[in-house]
């Protein structure tokens, strides 16, 4: 079997060699179809992981956050809960030590409200996160970020974001033991940090400033940062599991939020492009299938003589169409490889000028996917339009096929 298929292939690359561009011109649809299918997919991969590199550096995509639930709907109308679930940090601390998978956790209340420098005049809108546990600061410009001593005694002090300074028209080098006043406590700063990627006034605080009543009414949040962003599901699942053998309303009572989602969206609507390019791309492919048809039909025609000689000598139909089918991958299989240069050599020189024209700075990406489907549409191209030639190759008549001039 092996032998015979051998055969075949080598038959089918002797008359490929003997008819070398009557085959080239036939099979420029494919060559065509594979090279414009080869730039628009490497193309695609690297806009995909341009956008969820845009998107993990926006978002924090390996982070997921518990908070409580504190409305309801009702009749299509949203309505404040009667009671409140709050994940306390004893809890928070026991949900982190079951965990299987290493995650970071953060414990916050965050709060808007105003800011005063003096009590008798207008504040200004901030953004208060109300820390229960140290975190990573982002870049600190002049002092210190809130410590796990502040955190545990209370001590009123602040720590504020350079767009909270320029609000209240302080100079950052005058900014430490500035005085403010915030949520009826007067706070001292103890640092300045620099806007990260939002930049609106920020402060952040002990949460044990805050009081039950004002722990119930900005509820805080959970959050969890994984290692790997591939072990969020896993840890989600924990999580959900976790809340509710420890809440009987665990559904009701908190949401656990992750950001995946947004790298779902953006893998979906590149794999939607994808498709609806090759579809577009597709004709030309199918174009130089009907190419690869006329080349066989034409083989047949000139090789008939040859096929009556085969079929008296003892060739079954099977054997003339194997000859046939293997020429036809052959083909389209010489076409494709022609096709992968073109298109490899089209995207070095596109990704120049797209670079130029869009400012972005992406790198064409080739994967094992793309040659895996370009490798399929060469044996199916030859096999679906193989398969006429070859099975009328095989019906004929070995006495009138010698016959044949």
């Amino acid at each position: 079997m092996l032998t015979n298929l051998k055969s075949s292939f080598v038959l089918a690359l002797a008359n490929i060699r003997s008819n070398f561009f009557h085959t080239l011109l036939s099979v420029l649809g494919i060559v065509i179809g594979v090279g414009a299918l080869v730039s628009i997919l490497s193309l695609i991969e690297g806009m995909e992981q341009f956008a969820r590199a845009q998107v993990s550096q926006t978002t924090s995509v390996n982070a997921m956050v518990i908070r409580s639930i504190t409305h309801k709907t009702i009749n299509n109308v949203r309505v404040a809960k009667d009671s409140i679930s709050v994940l306390s940090y004893a809890n928070t601390h026991l949900l982190w030590s079951n965990l299987r998978h290493p995650a970071k956790v953060y414990w916050r209340s965050n709060i808007n409200t105003e800011v005063r420098l003096n009590p008798t005049k207008a504040g200004i809108g901030v953004q208060v996160y109300a820390l229960g546990s140290v975190s990573e600061a982002e870049q600190i410009i002049k002092g210190r970020y809130i410590k796990a001593e502040d955190i545990h005694n209370g001590i009123p002090v602040a720590v504020v974001n350079q767009s909270f300074l320029d609000a209240q028209s302080i100079k950052t080098a005058d900014a430490l033991q500035q005085k403010i006043h915030l949520m009826g406590r007067e706070l001292i700063i103890a640092g300045v940090i620099g806007d990260g990627k939002t930049p609106t006034p920020k402060a952040y605080i002990p949460v044990t400033l805050l009081t039950e009543g004002e722990l119930r009414e900005h509820p805080p949040e959970v959050i969890l940062e994984a290692a790997k962003t591939e072990e969020i599901p896993a840890i989600r699942k924990e999580v959900s599991d976790w809340l509710k053998e420890k809440f009987p309303r665990a559904t009701q009572d908190f949401e656990i939020i992750t950001n995946d989602s947004r790298v779902d969206q953006v893998a979906k609507g590149f794999l939607l492009f994808r498709i609806i390019m090759g579809l577009i791309v597709g004709i030309s492919v199918v174009v130089g299938g009907i190419g690869v048809m006329n080349v066989l039909l034409i083989s047949v025609n000139e090789r008939t003589r040859e096929i009556g000689i085969r079929k008296a000598m003892g060739a079954t139909r099977k054997d003339i169409v194997q000859l046939f089918l293997a020429e036809s991958i052959t083909v389209s299989g010489f076409g494709s490889i022609i096709g992968v240069i073109f298109g490899v050599a089209f995207t070095m020189v596109a990704i120049p000028i797209v670079k130029a024209l869009t400012k972005i700075p992406f790198q064409a990406a080739y994967t094992a996917n793309t040659f895996i489907v370009i490798s399929a549409i060469a044996v199916l191209v030859g096999i679906v339009f193989g398969t006429y030639p070859a099975l009328r190759a095989s019906r004929l008549n070995p006495v009138d096929a010698i016959r044949h001039e």
